[in-house]
């Protein structure tokens, strides 16, 4: 099959290509900055000699977005805004243009559209949307925002004879250098992984390999539309999800942090608390409800996993 991934040269991107490549398909990636074969120049807002890619593919996962892991200023929240509406809008423009339109368009959304919460799971029905909390910066709405803008466009995209996704991911887990496990594994290995806050809120994760083959299963599943959560069924307090992953690199101590120090954590890693407060507790239920299964569905195990592929990779040149 021909994936064409616009948006695949961040870290989801090359946990997916790897995968797709090794599995004998063929993975055209849409890229601001191509540095190699099988990426083809975008800019991610206007039409161009990319959409040549998209007629004739068999499916489209967007991925495109200026990455969450920054300063939340007035100007990173347009980008992260305008990088995802724009991409997703001309992406549907593309497909709706094609002679041959994919079969399905997997949109890239995420699991920070429901609401701070700590009583229950959100699935795709039961689940609320965020935006209305109270008690919590209000600039958190602005998130929200984001991602129902960003599924506006693929839900009112004129795309008729392409199935569409939309991906409300929670954290993607891989042991690849610069991700959010790399970032939360470096801060355990240092003795800082310890509860924040007090550690009270919900982690949302998958194990990367789990993504994968989410994508490969929502890929083949041609009654499956709409939102459908990609998390794995064991959501847990960031407490216990730090102390797994001491445990899996053998830390038996990470020192707890108040708000204000993670604040002051957040400025030196140029991010934001919000990624670090928000409590995101997230049930695959249509996952589940059709049949998935995952292979690492409880953090302590896939942490150990995570853990040893990262001890045997070599490192980056």
């Amino acid at each position: 099959m021909k994936f064409v991934v616009p948006g695949g040269t961040g870290q989801v991107g090359n946990v997916v290509r790897r995968a797709l490549t090794a599995g004998g398909h063929e993975v055209v990636v849409l890229s601001r900055r191509p540095s190699g074969p099988g990426e083809v120049p975008w800019d991610g807002r206007t039409p161009g000699a990319w959409s040549e890619e998209i007629d004739g593919s068999d499916v489209v996962l967007n991925l495109a977005g200026r990455s969450v892991s920054c300063r939340y200023t007035p100007e990173n929240l347009k980008a992260m805004m305008d990088s995802r509406v724009d991409s997703a809008r001309v992406v549907g423009e593309a497909i709706a243009a094609a002679a041959r339109p994919p079969k399905v368009w997997l949109q890239m959304s995420t699991a920070t559209i429901y609401t701070h919460r700590f009583d229950a799971a959100h699935d795709e029905d039961t689940g609320v949307i965020g935006g209305h909390e109270t008690g919590v910066p209000g600039y958190w709405a602005y998130s929200v925002g984001i991602a129902t803008a960003w599924e506006r466009e693929l839900e009112t995209a004129a795309t008729p004879h392409t199935r569409k996704v939309a991906l409300r991911s929670a954290m993607v887990m891989s042991p690849d250098r610069g991700g959010v496990f790399d970032v939360m594994s470096w801060l355990a290995r240092l003795g800082l992984g310890g509860p924040v806050a007090g550690g009270a809120q919900y982690v949302s994760w998958i194990h990367d390999r789990d993504f994968v083959r989410a994508v490969e299963f929502l890929v083949a599943r041609d009654d499956l539309a709409g939102p459908v959560n990609l998390a794995a069924p064991a959501p847990l307090p960031q407490r216990a999800f730090m102390r797994a992953l001491r445990s899996a690199w053998g830390v038996p101590v990470g020192l707890p942090a108040t708000k204000w120090m993670a604040e002051l954590g957040a400025l030196a890693l140029r991010s934001d608390t919000e990624l670090l407060l928000k409590s995101r507790r997230v049930a695959p239920g249509r996952l589940l409800a059709a049949g998935f299964t995952f292979e690492h569905p409880h953090w302590p195990g896939a942490a150990e996993d995570l853990v040893r592929r990262r001890r045997h990779r070599p490192p980056t040149p």
